[in-house]
């Protein structure tokens, strides 16, 4: 019976043959411009290709047009956002970007180190550089994002209401009456029937005191009338 021996290096050759070849590892991020407006929040997507855990691996934000402080000997580069032995190092982070930068963290196991900015301002518009230093054996070990910032419009033509509207429909004349008209219509009327109702209540109190009258004077006649039979 025979058997069958395999050499010692087939196993180590299984396990190169399910590692990634160096020199595959891409960082990429977005070709298109990124557009915002002022005091939103945005995202600057990148991510490393074929998918890897970035959490051990240092992951490093900057400003490629800026320069470095003239005032500072060492010439040090300061970040956007820097992160290192699996946390963000603030120290050496560009005074404007701070408490506004975050990475994602449950991204980085899947290879997504986009960048979220919080609140962008003018100041913000330019190019981002997304690094990772300690990828060894890679073809691209950053990408460049470029972010726009758009200002707040002021155009407030649609919500204000025109003092003088222009283009208005003229109201069409239907031949009928119109307010003013009816109003002094209304008033002529109450004016006539309260002077007829007045003249009815004049009449009528002259006809009271005329009867009044006549049965007064009937009245002292058949007094005067009495007396003169009595006589």
């Amino acid at each position: 019976m025979k058997v069958l021996r395999v050499p010692l290096s087939c196993p180590l050759v299984f396990l190169l043959l399910l590692t990634p070849a160096e020199g595959n590892y891409q960082v990429i991020g977005s070709h298109e411009p990124i557009v915002a407006v002022q005091g939103d929040d945005v995202i600057l997507p990148c991510h490393v290709e074929p998918r890897v855990s970035m959490v051990r691996y240092t992951v490093e934000w900057s400003r490629p047009d800026l320069k470095p402080d003239p005032n500072d000997r060492l010439s040090r580069v300061e970040y956007v956002h820097l992160y290192r032995d699996s946390r963000e190092v603030p120290d050496m982070k560009i005074s404007s970007y701070v408490k506004r930068t975050a990475l994602f963290t449950e991204g980085l196991i899947h290879g997504n180190i986009s960048l979220k900015i919080i609140n962008v301002t003018l100041e913000d518009r330019g190019r981002y550089k997304c690094f990772i230093p300690k990828l060894k054996g890679s073809t691209e070990q950053f990408s460049i994002v470029h972010l726009v910032v758009e200002p707040v419009s002021t155009n407030t033509s649609t919500t204000e209401t025109p003092l003088q509207p222009r283009d208005l429909p003229t109201p069409k004349h239907t031949g009928g009456f119109s307010s003013p008209c009816i109003v002094m219509i209304v008033v002529s009327c109450i004016l006539v029937i309260g002077v007829v109702i007045g003249v009815i209540i004049c009449r009528l109190s002259a006809k009271n005191k005329s009867q009044g009258y006549l049965q007064s004077r009937c009245l002292t006649q058949v007094q005067i009338g009495s007396c003169c039979e009595q006589r």
